[in-house]
């Protein structure tokens, strides 16, 4: 592959260049040294498809091999997005070795940097844990970038595409479970059955069900995991650390930052997800089916029943006393309650505006 560094980022590697080489823009990219809270990174921006790969933290033990870092970093970032192992190794094999020469020109310098700044709205994900910046590099390539006039791409859709082109076939395979969940109402239907990777995390999985529900992320939530047989919680997992110190100290609990389902799913099968703590919401989530060979990266809803009460109703009798309103015409609140309805985004059960907005998750 192809490495067209900045002055900067060859000084520190202190190597001569190679002269320009003609290279499949593809496995071509350009590359910078920054710095990020002091420490030093190297973000690579794909020639072909803008797509980001980045490094934090780097030591100058590991700029004498950031050869094998680099392509060690595609491979963790592409697992992440799941990306089949034999599709990732026949894009790093396509090119034998690592070349560096200096940047192109300036207008490749200058995308390179408009890619790059989308880094800085992210700076949240950046991890002392490895230098491998999976999540950023992710999320960063998610990022609308121009490519010219008022034509924009998404880089990480624009590598799916090119990656089929390279292959000619399917890119994607992933673990995942189906899990039916079920929103605890005694005189409604509320479920919703997805399809659900287990390389997300707990956080992700809340986003998810977020999306399949209608609800609006206004409320705190929580995870408890159970025995399959029990009642009893081994897991209690939150989702912000002053939560940690009201939890019952009888039960094990955790954040949920970076903590994958595959930690507990499928072994566990039962698990329960509350959420907005005054309405108290609860929804009773069981596993149905394993897939050990899943077709995409991201979730899906496959099927589903009953409309989810509207954010702040005031619970399950609050619902009651909406749904009697609304369906009174001669009521004097019927019009204002209706209103309120449609600015909370009241609405009946819609599988396919659930799968856009679920699967936009995962493309932004």
């Amino acid at each position: 592959m192809l490495i067209q560094c900045t002055k900067k980022l060859l000084d520190q590697l202190k190597i001569k260049p190679e002269a320009p080489l003609e290279e499949d823009p593809l496995f071509s990219w350009h590359a910078n040294l920054l710095t990020l809270n002091r420490r030093k990174a190297v973000a690579f921006v794909n020639d072909k498809t803008r797509y980001i790969i980045v490094l934090y933290g780097l030591k100058v033990k590991d700029f004498k091999k950031l050869d094998e870092i680099f392509l060690q970093a595609v491979r963790e970032t592409f697992r992440e997005e799941s990306i089949k192992e034999n599709v990732i190794e026949q894009f790093i094999n396509s090119s034998k070795g690592i070349v560096y020469s200096k940047t192109k020109d300036r207008t490749s310098v200058a995308r390179m940097n408009n890619s790059i700044e989308s880094m800085e709205f992210y700076s949240e994900l950046l991890t002392d844990k490895s230098i491998y910046q999976t999540k950023l590099s992710m999320k960063s390539s998610r990022y609308l970038v121009g490519i010219g006039g008022d034509n924009y791409i998404i880089p990480c859709e624009e590598m799916y595409k090119e990656l089929q082109k390279f292959t000619e076939g399917s890119i994607f395979s992933c673990k995942a479970v189906e899990i039916k969940v079920t929103l605890q109402l005694k005189n409604y239907n509320v479920w919703r059955r997805l399809i659900v990777p287990l390389n997300i995390t707990f956080k992700e999985l809340h986003d998810i069900l977020q999306e399949a529900f209608g609800w609006k992320n206004y409320h705190l939530h929580d995870f408890y995991i159970f025995e399959n047989n029990s009642h009893s919680p081994v897991l209690h997992i939150v989702d912000n650390e002053e939560s940690l110190f009201y939890s019952d100290k009888n039960v094990k609990t955790q954040l949920e930052d970076d903590m994958k389902i595959s930690e507990y799913i499928p072994q566990y099968r039962k698990i329960k997800y509350g959420y907005d703590f005054g309405d108290d919401w609860q929804h009773y989530i069981e596993v149905e089916r394993v897939y050990d060979d899943y077709p995409q990266n991201y979730a899906m809803c496959i099927a589903g029943h009953g409309t989810t009460p509207p954010e702040d109703v005031g619970g399950e009798s609050g619902y009651e006393e909406f749904l009697k309103i609304i369906n009174d015409k001669n009521n004097e609140e019927h019009n204002n309650i209706l209103s309120w309805a449609k600015m909370q985004e009241y609405k009946e059960f819609n599988i396919d505006d659930i799968n856009r907005e679920i699967k936009s998750l995962f493309m932004h």
